[in-house]
């Protein structure tokens, strides 16, 4: 019954009154109350029921649907919080929960925005190291600036992740120059130094990460520190270009996705041993046109993949790569970008693999998509049978050269007819990628839905579709797979009755 409810929750032909015994029955289940105040056609009064029960009122307060008037901060404070989140609260209701005693609730508070510095201030000086370390992530410049110093080295951590803390402190957070050493982090509080956790630690209720160390320099943490600073676009690159050379994979990965290096620091990671340090640095926009020609000949585990990603890559090195970089079916951004007169020599070129790249466009001129739709090469027909205004012979003659193999991809296509649709679902043999995306098609007919209800993976797609029969419907409120329960249920076609008798 929970899943059916789920569903009935976000069904969008459910009735006024519908909703209201819903919500009668949500006050006992928060994953019900929760899905229904998510509905965009509640009234006045269903939302001052659900706002009622906590669950429902934080969604509520989330959705712009609650006000400050609404809320007792006393009687409500994650109420409270959720509005001060979406900055609908009042300001005093941050100095209130600032002196509330659940630390979870005080670290809840540290990630609201724009709250008054006095309250910043507080929850700074908050004895509990969660929220000092919440409040860095999100904190001003200045407040951040004086976490930098915090005695626990968590906090330091989120200072360092924080794009508004200034450079200079960041400069120090990397390089250690001019803060004290930092008195305590997770795992010495945890566990007597020296201690080294176990990659494999079998405790059930052990939270440290695999390797997390200190022998009392906290050093696992302040290894984190520096590769959250590296990551941050706000680190000053005199700071980080000294990482180059850092004995740690991780540093000098976060360093080749730094957009901001000398040309110097680019080459000298171009020849870095590690494939995964190679491959971040083949994406990054500021490398120069010679590196990511050398990067196009780099064989090293997803360089290629990547470097196939880089924005500004030359068309004759896409093309070199095409073949071999694994790229998929996906739209880089260089086939995105590239002029007319650089489609349609895209469109001409004698590798397949680089038409397919250009067929997943879906803005390409028509005479070079039915081009493509005729192409003799089964992937690049694949790659263009979803694009929009491919007629229904266009499609069928896809169908007829290449079966099954671009089956799926013709049943994607938004113009795909009824009629079309219905064929491919009874197509024999069967493609099981394309029930599903005939189970999502906006045009599949019953007849089709049904067919698609055969397969697992599309069944809960076809249980939601609007033209799958009534009685249909019906039955699949017994499925035994929540999914497609949950999924009934929301189908606008489910006959009244049978919503009625799914509300307890």
């Amino acid at each position: 019954m929970h899943h059916a409810l789920l569903g009935l929750a976000e069904n969008p032909a459910l009735t006024s009154e519908l909703i209201d015994q819903l919500i009668t029955a949500a006050a006992t289940d928060a994953d019900v109350a929760e899905a229904v105040a998510c509905r965009a056609d509640l009234s006045r009064v269903q939302v001052a029921a659900l706002a009622r029960l906590e669950g429902a009122a934080i969604r509520l307060a989330h959705e712009g649907r609650l006000t400050a008037d609404d809320v007792d901060p006393v009687a409500q404070p994650q109420i409270a919080l959720a509005l001060l989140g979406e900055r609908s609260g009042r300001p005093g209701w941050g100095r209130l929960l600032a002196a509330d005693p659940l630390a979870e609730t005080r670290e809840k508070l540290a990630a609201c925005p724009g709250l008054p510095h006095d309250v910043l201030q507080t929850l700074s000086a908050d004895p509990d190291v969660r929220v000092a370390a919440e409040l860095a992530l999100w904190a001003p410049a200045d407040i951040a600036g004086e976490l930098a110093a915090h005695p626990h080295a968590d906090v330091r951590r989120s200072v360092a992740a924080n794009e508004a803390t200034p450079a200079m402190v960041l400069a120090s957070l990397l390089t250690g120059d001019g803060l004290s050493p930092a008195r305590s982090c997770t795992v010495c509080d945890r566990e007597p130094v020296p201690f080294v956790h176990d990659p494999h630690c079998e405790r059930s209720n052990c939270s440290l990460p695999p390797g997390a160390s200190c022998d009392g320099s906290h050093e696992s943490t302040v290894g984190d520190i520096q590769q959250m600073a590296l990551q941050n676009p706000a680190a000053p690159v005199e700071a980080a270009v000294g990482f180059a050379g850092h004995p740690s994979t991780l540093m000098r990965v976060a360093l080749a996705a730094r957009t901001d290096l000398p040309a110097q620091v680019y080459e000298q990671l171009v020849e870095d041993p590690i494939p995964w340090v190679r491959a971040t640095l083949a994406d990054n926009p500021s490398i120069s046109e010679n590196l990511v020609r050398t990067l196009a000949t780099d064989r090293g585990h997803d360089v290629q993949r990547r470097l196939a990603h880089h924005p500004d890559l030359p068309l004759d090195v896409l093309s070199g790569i095409a073949a071999s970089a694994g790229i998929g079916s996906v739209l880089l951004p260089r086939i995105a970008s590239a002029s007319g007169s650089e489609v349609a020599a895209l469109a001409a070129s004698a590798n397949p693999a680089v038409r397919m790249l250009l067929a997943q466009r879906r803005d390409l001129p028509p005479e070079i998509r039915d081009a493509l739709a005729d192409d003799l090469d089964a992937k690049v027909v694949s790659s263009i049978a979803p694009h929009p205004g491919l007629s229904e012979a266009q499609l069928r003659a896809m169908l007829t050269r290449h079966g099954t193999r671009v089956l799926a991809k013709v049943a994607a296509n938004p113009d795909a007819t009824a009629t079309l649709l219905q064929d491919l679902a009874q197509h024999r043999p069967p493609a099981r990628k394309a029930f599903r995306e005939i189970a999502r098609h906006p045009s599949a007919t019953a007849v089709a839905l049904l067919a698609c209800l055969a397969d697992r993976q599309a069944r809960p797609l076809a249980a939601r579709h609007p033209a799958l029969p009534p009685s249909a419907i019906v039955e699949l409120l017994d499925d035994e797979d929540w999914q497609v329960v949950e999924a009934a249920a929301a189908n606008p076609s489910l006959p009244l009755a049978a919503m009625r008798e799914l509300i307890p």
